[in-house]
């Protein structure tokens, strides 16, 4: 029972009772096997819940926050190297740097429903680690490529093993948290991209006064924050539990860990995958609207997030000057992440967050950029900046995944899913940068203003569909099963769910 923020089980509750055999499950979750061979009753002390969310949060939430500070910072040194001398000692025009972002994003692709099979096969956090070692490696020996080609096989392999951090990090958060605990701890590990660019544009800023004849200045980069993301990988595989159950909690507060998220009726984890899993997931409106929401949305991301130097050094800004001058764009998204997640977990509104912050920066700021005249050098480097809340969509889009799908096969699934759609956009996004419209590239400002505006319209269809159906499931009440919770079923066989939206 749980009494407040305390949670404690009745001394006179014996095992079975407590955790019963589950029904109509096809090979349950494994928090029910360990919940029912565990010694749950009277030897079972009072565990304070606020405590014991402290405890985890400082267990995993930096570790997740480094993993994707690292990640961001990684693929974005491509984009710090460009005020740096990268295309010309590589002998780069613009239509192929566009293609070095974009090639990442189809290694990225490629890899995702891989993943997504081997994080149920293997532990989540050693598997984790094990590719931000390996993304590490493929950051460092990109200082010793000098051509095209070199560039383009070690993009590919980056995208391939970064691919791996997005479903890796919403599973874990799921794994963890209650519904309405989940945005705001997405909201904390994704800051890691806005932190990631003020760190990265003081790295390039120093790194430019490097002028040694051995080494160009964006090679020391590379090499540096190559192996030190090696080490947070090595963190990764140490000290982040694959799970509650194997976690370093007492066992009084694994117990607890476990029976808390009944409520959330996703259970923890499954490691056997079950196909008529993914064929739900793959005849689930839901699921669509959301991959077609995050492919508009990520748009913009991979258009400024590629080109962020290039844009800024066209407003006629030097090369040190485009290096600070992008520091202010990670304190806007770090700003707008956080209040969106918080935000959308206080008062249940992760869709009307993706629909405000899509309309602030996607019309807003796109707006700025496309339309104001080129005299306006301020008042589009403001725009500039603004487009960069669109990035708050992406966790309130991941806390979907992370409470709205159920059965573990299914939650892979969609996780594969959504980072497809966000692949999808970041490799349209490049595209619409094109050597004929260079210096303004106004054709790729107004393409940021569209596909937000049809985010938004996406958005809004999905919120009513989840209204749809929540009420449809209320006209047509189930008994309640108490295992139902860790049978491992989808959010289409266990009626008592409801949606968030």
């Amino acid at each position: 029972m749980v009494k407040g923020d305390v949670m404690e089980l009745s001394a006179d509750m014996q095992p079975d009772e407590a955790f019963p055999e589950k029904s109509n499950a096809r090979d349950g979750d494994e928090a029910l096997d360990f919940l029912k061979k565990e010694e749950v009753g009277g030897e079972i002390n009072e565990v304070d819940q606020k405590k014991l969310v402290r405890k985890i949060d400082w267990m995993i939430v930096p570790l997740m926050f480094l993993c994707y500070c690292m990640q961001y910072l990684d693929k974005s040194l491509l984009n710090l190297s460009a005020a740096m001398g990268i295309l010309k000692d590589a002998h780069l025009d613009t239509n192929q740097f566009a293609n070095l972002s974009l090639i990442f994003y189809v290694g990225f692709l490629v890899f995702e429903f891989p993943h997504a099979y081997l994080m149920q096969r293997f532990p989540t956090g050693k598997y984790l680690g094990c590719c931000v070692m390996l993304w590490g490696a493929m950051v460092a020996v990109t200082c010793s490529c000098k051509s095209y080609r070199s560039l383009m096989a070690v993009r590919f392999l980056l995208g391939a093993f970064e691919s791996a951090i997005s479903p890796s990090l919403i599973l874990i958060t799921s794994m963890w948290y209650k519904r309405n605990e989940q945005p705001a701890r997405v909201g904390i590990w994704y800051t890691g991209v806005g932190i990631a660019g003020i760190i990265g544009s003081l790295m390039s800023f120093g790194f430019q006064h490097y002028h040694g004849k051995a080494f160009k200045s964006w090679q020391i980069m590379f090499l540096v924050i190559g192996l030190f993301t090696i080490f947070v990988g090595v963190l990764v595989v140490l000290f982040l539990p694959d799970n509650p159950m194997s976690s370093r909690l007492t066992h009084n507060e694994k117990i607890v860990a476990v029976e808390r998220l009944r409520e959330n009726n996703t259970g923890i984890e499954n490691k056997h995958f079950k196909l008529y899993q993914v064929r739900e997931c793959l005849v689930d409106p839901q699921v669509y609207l959301l991959f077609f929401i995050t492919v508009a949305a990520s748009v913009p991301n991979g258009a400024v997030g590629s080109f962020q130097s290039i844009i800024i050094k066209g407003f006629g800004y030097t090369d040190l000057q485009t290096a600070l001058l992008q520091i202010p764009q990670g304190l806007v998204s770090v700003s707008s992440v956080l209040l969106a997640t918080w935000s959308a977990g206080r008062w249940n509104a992760r869709g009307l967050n993706i629909i405000f912050w899509s309309a602030i920066g996607g019309l807003l700021g796109g707006g700025l950029l496309a339309f104001l005249p080129a005299d306006a050098k301020n008042g589009r480097l403001a725009g500039n900046y603004i487009t960069h809340v669109v990035g708050a969509f992406l966790p309130c889009a991941y806390s979907f995944a992370a409470c709205n799908f159920a059965g573990h096969t299914k939650k892979v699934t969609i996780n594969a899913i959504i980072l497809i759609g966000f692949c999808v956009g970041n490799i349209l996004g490049p595209l619409t940068f094109r050597n004929q419209d260079a210096p303004q590239y106004l054709p790729a400002k107004i393409t940021i203003v569209a596909v937000d505006s049809v985010a938004i319209l996406l958005t809004v269809t999905l919120l009513l569909y989840y209204k749809w159906e929540n009420n449809r499931r209320d006209r047509a009440p189930q008994e309640y099963q108490h295992a139902l919770e860790f049978a491992d079923l989808t959010d289409k066989e266990n009626k008592q769910l409801r949606y968030k939206y």
